[in-house]
């Protein structure tokens, strides 16, 4: 992805949750550095405390639901493209996309994963680790493909198992890296 010097690239971030991803997000885009300026918030919970963000930063959000799963992703393709959106970031977006919402951005969508993938796709990372008694997790951003958790590594930061950890104390531990490793990933996408 080739930036042009002095814009930044329209960034849609899609959250289902509290939204720290988000937070640290709308931090980085207000630096200087930053290629991206966060101009919309989508979430599938009308319920999501990050949506708190989208009134303290005034940026614009939207809510769909995926009761019709077909139907709402056509609305949110349009509303995206409506906005001449360039760069999508999932944080914590509970909902996977369809392949053909996936082809309609292809190389523009980007998520972070609270493992060290391509181990522990899916849901329940932080149980799966332990349980198997390894030594390190962590967390990954790659880009999105059809395949769940699947798409090309971007960046990954590795977070040392404690002897007592538990799954509450390694999702603290890895979520405030991921606040560090998303921005720079970001950045290594624009080469910058």
């Amino acid at each position: 992805m080739a930036l042009s010097i002095g814009s930044k690239k329209k960034t849609a971030v899609f959250i289902s949750g509290n939204g720290s991803n988000l937070r640290s997000l709308i931090k980085f885009s207000k630096l200087k550095k930053s290629p991206i300026s966060i101009n919309l918030i989508i979430s599938d919970n009308l319920m999501a405390k990050g949506l708190i963000y989208a009134n303290i930063f005034k940026i614009d959000k939207k809510i769909f639901k995926f009761k019709n799963r077909k139907l709402d992703e056509n609305k949110l393709i349009s509303e995206l493209k409506k906005n001449k959106i360039e760069l999508i970031c999932l944080a914590g977006f509970m909902k996977i996309l369809s392949k053909t919402f996936i082809e309609n951005f292809k190389g523009i969508i980007l998520n972070i994963h609270p493992s060290l993938l391509p181990k522990y796709k899916g849901l329940n990372t932080h149980d799966r680790v332990l349980k198997k008694k390894d030594k390190y997790s962590g967390c990954t951003v790659h880009f999105v493909s059809s395949k769940l958790d699947s798409g090309k590594i971007i960046l990954q930061k590795r977070v040392k198992i404690s002897k007592k950890e538990t799954p509450k104390t390694l999702a603290k531990k890895i979520l405030k890296e991921e606040h560090k490793l998303y921005p720079k990933a970001i950045l290594k996408t624009f080469n910058l």
